[in-house]
Formats: structure tokens, sequence, C-alpha cells
């Protein structure tokens, strides 16, 4: 039987399932629940964040990372990005996520959503706490914004020498045939309020038939679950769907594409570092929506995450900090915004999961590991990740992924885990084995599903538009090449 990581310690009574509900319209535990305005609230203000990160966050973050003639470049395919997810979306990326998928939901989801339809006013989405709902139009529009920032963490990688009309061609094919599939493999999860009826059902059975027939509901609910949340995975917010996803697609990138021009001969130094540490702050502050909103209600478990969130970030940033300070003599801003960023991205998944102690140690033992990765690693190799798509958001990921099994334990201060069929208080067992088993069959899944899927469409774009600009459009620059038009006019 599939057991879920309890999100909340306020109350038996507040729970949560695994990382983000799949089942849109489910049925409701035995009444007609009506969702609440603080919830909502939260919610929409999440959704509000979580786009922030990417429209402005990441886009001054990455392009103050680059030189003066890829500024705008940057800029304007972090803006497409968006835009385009954002439509892909709406017409059939919520359908393929998170619809019914039939006989493979347990891989993929269907296309009964397909340009939103049953997706009404009326229409809602269950939380993590049985009898509680959202409108389904906002659990929606809350995970397009997921949609959207994970293809644009990706073309940090191969900044400042891909042509615009290749990573539009290729962001539409990504997050097609990778993001979707791996978003319902992880955040399908089961319903609760499916289960604790089922579960009620089985209580309150008197013969051996209707038992058998409450458990084999309860069965038939846990088989529709995704790929890797029947494993039993977790992943709270997204170390694995969004940054080891984008991470090691970036990592290929990268390679597939080519190093810059000058690479290893001329400067390549960051144009305006100014810039950068405004947009890593805007991260900081939006990945709260990020990170606490996916816990989809605003409880008690909501504030762990946000807790979470801020002391494995500032641990992150300073353990960063004082590692570049002894191996290389003086602390830099940029070490002390990209710590930050790699403690963000470890306890993504871990958010709703560890206590603040366990979240401040994650912060702290990323940031060399990363470190270790962009400086050492990169260079030993010699690929050419412009702006350490790999380096933080792949390795960080995979480390926070991975503690993610360690640190939901309670005996470590994790809230430990929820089985919604025990009606006692919904408390399940943890398994050190069995949960890094999980937590590592996540991993490795998601390296090879999107690491082998994009070197395919890496290629199939190369042949139908070409990946690189001209050498002297590159050295130019793409603000030019690209768009015409230039980030500064001095």
């Amino acid at each position: 039987m599939k057991v879920l990581p309890l999100r909340s310690a306020a109350a038996p009574s507040i729970l949560a399932g695994m990382a983000i509900l799949a089942l849109a319209t489910p049925a409701i535990a035995g009444n007609d629940p009506t969702p609440n305005p603080g919830d909502t609230a939260w919610m929409l203000t999440s959704t509000l964040l979580v786009l922030m990160m990417s429209i402005p966050g990441l886009a001054l973050f990455y392009g103050g990372l680059v030189r003066t003639k890829n500024m705008l470049s940057i800029l304007s395919q972090t803006f497409a990005i968006v835009s385009l997810v954002g439509v892909i979306w709406a017409v059939y990326g919520y359908s393929f996520a998170f619809g019914d998928g039939g006989a493979l939901n347990p891989f993929m989801g269907g296309v009964n959503k397909l340009f939103l339809k049953g997706v009404t006013l009326s229409s809602l989405s269950p939380t993590f706490t049985p009898g509680h709902v959202i409108p389904e139009y906002v659990y929606m529009v809350f995970q397009m914004t997921f949609a959207m920032i994970t293809p644009a963490l990706i073309i940090g990688a191969f900044a400042e020498r891909m042509k615009f009309s290749a990573v539009m061609l290729f962001v539409l094919l990504w997050v097609t045939i990778i993001y979707f599939p791996v978003a319902h493999w992880v955040w399908g999860v089961a319903d609760p309020n499916a289960l604790v009826d089922a579960a009620t059902q089985l209580a309150a059975a008197k013969d051996e038939a209707a038992k058998a027939a409450a458990q084999a509901k309860i069965d038939e609910i846990n088989a529709a679950v995704g790929w890797l949340a029947g494993k039993g995975a977790l992943d709270f917010a997204g170390g694995t769907v969004v940054h080891i996803n984008a991470g090691v697609a970036g990592l290929v990138g990268a390679i597939m594409v080519g190093r810059r021009i000058g690479f290893g001969r001329e400067s390549l130094a960051p144009h305006s570092l100014t810039m950068s540490m405004i947009g890593a702050s805007l991260l900081w502050v939006g990945w709260f929506g990020f990170n606490a909103g996916s816990n989809l209600e605003a409880n008690a478990t909501t504030a762990l995450a946000f807790v979470n969130t801020m002391v494995a970030t500032a641990a992150a940033a300073l353990s960063w900090m004082l590692f570049e300070w002894l191996l290389k003599g003086k602390p830099s801003l940029l070490g002390l915004i990209t710590g930050a960023v790699a403690g963000l991205v470890a306890v993504t998944p871990a958010s709703g999961y560890a206590g603040p102690m366990g979240a401040i140690l994650l912060g702290l033992a990323v940031s060399p590991i990363c470190l270790f990765f962009v400086d050492v690693v990169k260079k030993k190799v010699g690929y050419d990740d412009a702006l350490d798509v790999f380096g933080v958001h792949c390795i960080g990921g995979i480390t926070g992924a991975l503690a993610t099994g360690l640190l939901v334990n309670p005996e470590w201060g994790g809230i430990g885990i929820t089985d919604y069929t025990n009606l006692e208080d919904f408390t399940g067992t943890y398994n050190l084995v069995a949960q890094m088993k999980a937590q590592g069959t996540a991993v490795v899944a998601t390296l090879l599903w999107s690491g082998v899927g994009s070197a395919i469409l890496y290629k199939v774009v190369d042949l139908i538009v070409g990946l690189r600009p001209e050498a002297d459009q590159e050295r130019e620059g793409l603000d030019i090449a690209d768009h015409g038009e230039r980030a500064y006019n001095y």
C-alpha cells in the first residue's frame, strides 16, 4: 500500500500527500466543500510570485551574467518562453500533465482536458487535507507558472550562442515530450479524499465481500497514480520535475551546441553583477510562492515550507561565500548569489518535509558540492555551461532530492510519512532504505529521460532550423543578430 508524507504537524486532520496533486476533479469525501478564501488568495499570490521568478527574476539574473551584446537576447528568450508555454499549457499541457490518462495514467496524463475542457468556475481541485479544495482554475494557473520557468532555466547553459528560432522550437518540443510526462510521473498523486472514503468503507465493512471491494478500490486508486509517485518518490515543489529535468537538458545542450567563440581565450565575464543580484533577489522572494505555494493551502505546513526556504537559502549563500573565500582569497557577490540559488534549488524538494535544522544543514552542504562541479568538474571536462545550469540546478536538484529521503525522517526532525488509509492518525511508517531507493529511482529516471530525450530534440531542431548563428553573427552578439536591437544604446 502506498504511503504519503505528512505535510502538517498542526493537527492530525491537517494532512498532505506527495508533492503537487494531480487529479483535478476528484470525488470529495462525504460532503460538498467550498474553497477557503484564504487558501484561494494564497494560491493566487503564490502564482504571481512564481511568475515573478521567471520575469523579471530569472531574466535579470541570467541577463546580468552574459556580455552586454547578448543581454537583450536573454531577456527576449525568457519572456518569449514564458509566453509560449503559457499558451501551450492552456491548450494541451495541463491535460497532458494532469488529465486522465486511462490505461497510460502512470506515465502520462490524457486528452480529456484539452483546451481546458471541463475546467469551469465550479470545478474544484483537492488539496492535501481531505475535504479541502481550491478552484481548479487556481490549480491550473499555478502549475502553468512551473511549466513556464522550467524550460527558461535551460537557456543559461547555451547562453550567447543559440539562435532564437532554435530556442523557441526546442522549448515547444521539450515541454511537450519531456516536461509534461515527468510532471505527471512525480506529481500525479492519489486523491486523499478518495483514499479516505475507500478506507472508511473498508473499516465499516461487515463481510468479506464488502472488505474485498473496498480494498480493491484502494488498490485501484493507488495504481492510477504517476509512475514515480507510485514508487513513493517525494518531491514537494520540483527538485526532479524542474531542476534536475532542466539542468541535465542544459548540459546536453551546452555540449551539442558547442563552446562559445573565444571560450578559454577571451574574457566572458558577466557584464552586470548588479542586474544579476537584483534578479537573484527576485528569485529568492518568488521562491516562497514556488515552495510554500506547493502545499496548496495556507496552513502550518505552508509556514514550514516558507521557513525552510528562508533558512536553507541563507545557509547556502553563506556556505558558498565562505568556501570561495577560503579557496580564492576573496568573497564574491557572484558566489553569494550563486550559493543562494543553489540553496533554493536544493531545498525545493525537501521544503515541506524537512525540519528547519535539516534545511539549514542541506543549505550548508549543497554549496560546496555545487562549487566543486562549477569550478573543478566543468574546467576538467571542458564543457561550456555558460551560466552553470548543470552545476547549480541539476547537481543541486540531485542533492536536494536525495537529501529529502533522509530529512523527511521524524528522527531527523522531518515530518514523517502519511498513510491516508490509516484512519486513526494517518501516520505511515518511514523506511530509510525504501525511501532512498524511491528517491534514487526518481533521480535516475529524470536524468535518463531528459538527458537522452533532450539530445534527440536538439538534433531534430538542428536539422530543421540549425542551432547556432553564423560565426560573425555570434561575434557581433545575438541582440543584433536575432532581434535587431540592443539592450544598451551607448
